[in-house]
């Protein structure tokens, strides 16, 4: 069955209602990975309609003197990130469970516009949950979701963003739980959620790897990504947890539920969360909407106890100066979200350092330029 717990971390924290259907997920999920049909749509639909394999680009002009910076250039996606490799996976399970209607949660907008074309891609209802601060940081996204046919129903209560829109997509599920079929964005909610994302996800390190082989002769001495949720970090580790290998996640400073939080549970799992001394759900902050979340998937929170991988930061004016750096040196533009990846990419003391680039700039030139 899938992985439930994450050492102290995962589970399921939801109301008695979610249980039939959760254990509805777990069993279908099972066969769907023990039916290689499903395996083979997904890798067809990979290859034909997403764009993978991804490719390996090394960054010369960006990466400091002696040092290689090298980018898996999920931006090159379909939509724009990697959300699409989860959403692809996701729609295909929730056909198999007969589900017509899909809901979801998007704090960037990106896995808001993965699921709504996915959705128009399978003719599926698609109802999208995204705080008001977001909608109006991602606008463009925002106009994207719609044009795919999808419904954005703005949240409108607490910090307006990512934190709020998950709790409105939950009980949307919890009253229409029937019918309706939960396709969560990142590595995070109660089990089987975590494991399923992070398998759908792992598609960006197994290739990664067998690129850096294959280009390299070798394996990189650290692999960095950004950390939110943590959907494509966890993604992009899963190529190298058995190798030797550094792995670092990078959070926004105002948002670092593994360097600044502690055990709580949070949209139905048990992991790192910014929590006051009442065990209150703090507020986050990011200039990027996709990392502007309390809490990570749980698998993080257990390899930073392991000490497998370490968690850092970086500040908002940390990854506005790389997002630009990287757009006058290489003719990139980046997600914020992965800008602050490529900052510490920067000064970590490594002669090759794999950075996962898990979105294009399209959707923050608004904030960049406001900033």
């Amino acid at each position: 069955m899938t992985t439930s717990m994450y050492g102290a971390y995962g589970g399921r924290y939801v109301p008695e209602t979610l249980i039939p259907a959760l254990d509805e997920l777990e069993r279908g999920w099972a066969e769907a990975l023990a039916d290689p049909s499903f395996r083979e749509e997904l890798d067809q639909l990979g290859e034909r309609y997403v764009g993978r394999p991804t490719p390996l680009y090394e960054a010369e002009r960006f990466a400091p003197d002696g040092r290689r910076i090298v980018l898996k250039r999920e931006d090159l996606n379909h939509t724009g990130a990697h959300k699409i490799n989860n959403a692809l996976g996701q729609i295909l399970l929730a056909s198999r469970l007969g589900k017509r209607r899909i809901v979801a949660e998007t704090g960037a907008g990106q896995h808001g516009v993965a699921t709504a074309t996915v959705c128009a891609r399978f003719g599926l209802e698609c109802v999208v949950y995204m705080g008001a601060e977001d909608m109006r940081r991602q606008h463009p996204n925002v106009e994207r979701m719609r044009l795919l046919g999808a419904e954005v129903r703005a949240v409108e209560f607490g910090t307006r963003t990512l934190k709020e829109a998950t709790s409105e997509a939950i009980r949307d599920w919890i009253a229409s739980v029937e019918t309706t079929y939960y396709l969560i964005g990142s590595c995070v909610g109660p089990a089987p959620y975590p494991a399923i994302v992070r398998e759908l996800q792992a598609v960006i390190g197994r290739e990664a790897r067998r690129q850096m082989l294959g280009t390299y002769d070798r394996l990189p001495d650290v692999v960095v990504a950004c950390v939110g949720g943590g959907s494509n970090a966890i993604g992009l580790f899963a190529g190298f947890l058995d190798d030797d290998v550094r792995l670092v996640g990078v959070e926004a400073a105002g948002a670092a539920s593994l360097g600044s939080g502690r055990g709580a549970v949070l949209h139905g799992a048990r992991s790192s969360v910014l929590v006051d001394d009442d065990g209150q759900i703090l507020d986050a902050h990011s200039i990027s909407a996709g990392l502007d979340y309390p809490g990570v998937g749980p698998e993080h929170a257990a390899l930073r106890d392991s000490g497998r991988a370490t968690y850092v930061t970086a500040t908002d004016e940390e990854a506005l100066a790389a997002f630009h750096r990287l757009a006058e040196t290489e003719g990139i533009l980046p997600a914020l979200e992965p800008a602050h990846a490529l900052a510490r990419a920067l000064d970590i003391d490594a002669e090759l350092v794999l950075v996962g680039l898990s979105g294009r700039g399209d959707k923050d030139l608004a904030e960049v330029l406001e900033h």
